[in-house]
């Protein structure tokens, strides 16, 4: 996912879940100002701004989707009251019956549908400082598949003889594993047009690298240039080896 692409995508999500905030408290508005037997108008914005903010749950708050769900109804509760009503029975026009205790109470259904209302609003609002770290997370998941990819054809590659390109593969999922951490690490590059070296040269000068990783990656480098420089002697197939094998070490344990 490009840089270009993720923030496409950020800020869509973000005017989504903005939307959904601002018809929650309009919907909020509704139950605390207008009269429950008209509950028409209210319960068709209601389904259709449960749909949508439902979605984003899924994907931003799972953790909350249950919670979500219950203040819009409960399907396993054993009796109806005020902790037990949700807003579909605000929507159907359910009345809990009275206190048998004290039958003078009548139950008010517009507090008790707006706590739960509210609630949801909330939810959907914390979901915005989910968003950067969910996208990172997603973002790095694609990326690994993606290099997880390009190993296997470098690996291919090799067992047909072409170890120079199996190397240049190796090589290229190395350095653009490295330019992530960067970025991750908000290491600058000085250099427009950076290599291994220069990545890992940056992230051992910000302390991010200990000079047994930073060795380790020279390595990786060196036998990259091998491959990638014929004026220079053949890579050998254990050497390609080491290479493939270090690449696929380094993208699942240097983020």
């Amino acid at each position: 996912m490009s840089n270009a692409t993720g923030r496409s995508l950020q800020d869509k999500l973000a005017a989504e879940i903005n939307g959904l905030v601002s018809e929650g408290k309009e919907l909020l508005e509704y139950v605390k100002d207008e009269d429950p037997t008209n509950i028409l108008p209210f319960a068709a914005r209601y389904h259709t701004w449960y749909t949508r903010a439902l979605a984003v749950v899924k994907t931003l708050a799972l953790d909350r989707l249950d919670e979500f769900r219950l203040y819009e109804r409960d399907n396993k509760r054993k009796i109806l009251d005020a902790v037990s009503y949700v807003i579909e029975d605000y929507v159907q026009g359910v009345q809990p019956s009275p206190n048998p205790y004290k039958p003078e109470l009548k139950f008010d259904v517009m507090p008790a549908a707006f706590v739960k209302l509210y609630t949801q609003v909330e939810i959907i609002s914390s979901c915005a400082s989910r968003l950067s770290d969910i996208l990172a997370n997603i973002r790095g998941v694609l990326q690994a598949d993606l290099f997880d990819s390009e190993l296997d054809a470098a690996r291919h590659l090799k067992q047909n003889g072409h170890l120079r390109a199996a190397g240049a593969v190796a090589g290229v999922v190395l350095e653009g594993h490295l330019a992530e951490v960067c970025r991750n690490h908000n290491v600058p590059m000085k250099k427009k047009d950076p290599h291994i070296s220069d990545f890992n040269e940056a992230l051992k000068a910000a302390g991010i690298f200990d000079v047994a990783r930073w060795r380790g990656i020279q390595s990786l480098a060196d036998i990259r240039n091998l491959c990638d420089h014929k004026k220079q002697r053949d890579p050998k197939p254990d050497e390609v080896d080491d290479l493939i094998d270090g690449v696929a070490k380094a993208i699942k344990t240097l983020m």
